[in-house]
């Protein structure tokens, strides 16, 4: 889950929750429950803003390291595109699944 790499990046850079709430400009409790898997669904900008607290790549954060393997630089650009041109996860994952069925793409 993402709230375990965010608390396992965040131990690895030696950093407290505090620490990292003032280098990202996200609130502590927020890193907090993020951390215990109770904020479940961050929004791109807030984990971008963690990411740079963390000094990671964001791609660090919301891939999970089983998963790397299968991603390309292509599909990382793509999400990176959509986070600087402001999409939610909401717009990203609703104009996807549009295009899929507007091309009639199946599994």
């Amino acid at each position: 889950m993402i709230g375990d790499r965010v608390r396992s990046l965040r131990e690895e850079s030696l950093l407290s929750i505090s620490e990292l709430a003032e280098k990202s400009g996200v609130a502590k409790s927020y890193i907090s429950s993020l951390e215990r898997n109770i904020k479940m669904n961050p929004s791109i900008n807030v984990l971008e803003k963690i990411s740079k607290g963390l000094g990671v790549p964001l791609e660090k954060i919301v891939i999970s390291d089983k998963n790397v393997h299968r991603i390309d630089s292509e599909w990382i650009n793509m999400l990176q595109t959509a986070i600087n041109r402001g999409l939610t996860k909401k717009q990203f994952e609703h104009f996807i699944l549009n295009r899929l069925e507007e091309e009639n793409i199946s599994k």
